[in-house]
């Protein structure tokens, strides 16, 4: 007998049709599609093989935008349809006066063993709202062969970047590829932007906009100087088109042979090495760039297993989220997808490091991973994230100094604070 939802009445704009089946113990999101969703019911299978329990696995929206939405009807409506959620790793502050505090159930030590900066970002007013599952942060890639040929190492700072990514990129039009450029990053006016520049800003010394306290930090000369470093970038290293690139657009650049560096997610490695791919055995991962004053930055992703306080087997689901965000689960999902655990114990694994080797190799980058600011501005923090992109955008686009809108971002900001957090 199958049960009237909510999730059977909604409908999300461009969003896949969700599926609900026959009732179960627990319901659970946790992947919209691809080796995603099914990597989570292989674990879930496992779950329920060992508990004796059910579990319905529901489909939700593959983009993030349209999953948050769907969050947030089901949770404002006090909905029991599902009990347990996959969050992006900005969303507790969003969410968490609707979710469970993980420690009341799981205990104390619920977080212990996985990296301290997700641990710290899902606490929200010292309640354990979510519990890391996997983990994400910016790295740099770079045509390892062409920078072998040109005779130079990976860089180590902006600056260095700046020069490398110029002198290959002027060399390689003149052999002929008149396509070739030095960098590609993600710098539409979108979240990706807000991570590209928060790891300009933070490795610059530049502070991450709103501090753990919840005070404004943005208004800085040293935030000011990595956006105005950046605005160098385009027309010069950076295609102009990159103003609109997001991950998959730069990702088809460097894939494509046409870029000596790139900032993306780890995700994009095992494409980059896939069959067909032009650059297939030619690229190199190491750590973003510091501003050679600063440290390096990148900014944390990510997602995490929340449960509902709506749940009505509340128990039983933080069983299931502490099973699959445990130590054999996190294993599996790194060596057969290749997703970043959050245990430091697995970055030390000789089956993980076989499987990907950069996840060793880049471990200080994963564990040090700059959060953005969600957790203090809470409920505002889309707000937050819309202004400061929108304001690295008129940088990198050249209708405002770096100096200019980060005043007009800090004046705004304070406008925003004083309504919401």
């Amino acid at each position: 007998m199958y049960k009237k939802t909510l999730l059977s009445t909604l409908v999300v704009a461009g969003a896949a049709s969700l599926s609900h089946a026959q009732a179960a113990d627990l319901t659970i999101s946790c992947g919209a599609v691809g080796a995603e969703l099914q990597l989570c019911q292989q674990g879930v299978r496992a779950w329920e093989e060992k508990t004796g329990h059910s579990v319905d696995v529901v489909s939700t929206p593959n983009s993030s935008t349209e999953r948050l939405s769907l969050y947030q009807q089901i949770l404002s409506a006090n909905s029991t349809d599902i009990d347990i959620m996959q969050i992006d790793v900005v969303w507790p502050g969003l969410l968490a006066n609707h979710l469970l505090d993980l420690r009341e159930v799981l205990g104390d030590d619920a977080g212990e063993g996985h990296f301290s900066a997700i641990v710290e970002n899902n606490t929200i007013d010292g309640r354990l709202v979510a519990m890391p599952w996997f983990t994400d942060a910016g790295v740099l890639y770079y045509r390892a062969d062409l920078l072998e040929q040109y005779g130079f190492e990976a860089p180590e700072t902006w600056e260095e970047l700046t020069e490398i990514a110029r002198e290959i990129q002027n060399a390689e039009r003149e052999a002929g590829n008149s396509r070739m450029h030095g960098f590609v990053f993600q710098g539409r006016a979108y979240e990706g932007l807000t991570c590209n520049a928060l790891e300009w800003v933070a490795s610059h010394g530049g502070g991450t906009i709103v501090d753990s306290d919840g005070e404004i930090t943005i208004n800085n000369p040293q935030a000011a100087a990595a956006l105005d470093l950046a605005a160098s970038w385009i027309g010069d290293i950076s295609p102009n088109g990159v103003l609109n690139y997001t991950e998959e657009e730069a990702r088809g650049v460097f894939q494509g042979g046409n870029a000596v560096f790139m900032r993306n997610w780890p995700y994009a490695w095992a494409l980059a090495q896939s069959e067909g791919s032009e650059v297939r055995g030619k690229v190199g991962v190491t750590q973003l760039p510091s501003s050679g004053d600063g440290s390096t930055a990148a900014t944390l992703g990510g997602w995490n297993l929340a449960v509902s306080r709506y749940s009505e087997n509340p128990e039983l689901a933080a069983d299931l989220v502490a099973f699959l965000a445990g130590e054999e689960e996190q294993k599996r999902r790194a060596i057969e997808g290749a997703y970043n655990p959050t245990l430091d114990a697995l970055y030390q694994d000789d089956e993980v490091l076989e499987a990907v080797p950069f996840f060793g190799e880049l471990y200080e980058t994963f564990v040090n991973a700059v959060a953005r600011p969600s957790a203090p501005t809470g409920d505002a923090y889309g707000r937050v994230s819309n202004a400061f992109f929108s304001a690295t955008h008129d940088v990198l686009s050249g209708s405002r100094s770096g100096e200019q809108a980060m005043s007009d971002l800090d004046n705004e900001l304070a406008r925003l604070k004083r309504r919401n957090w």
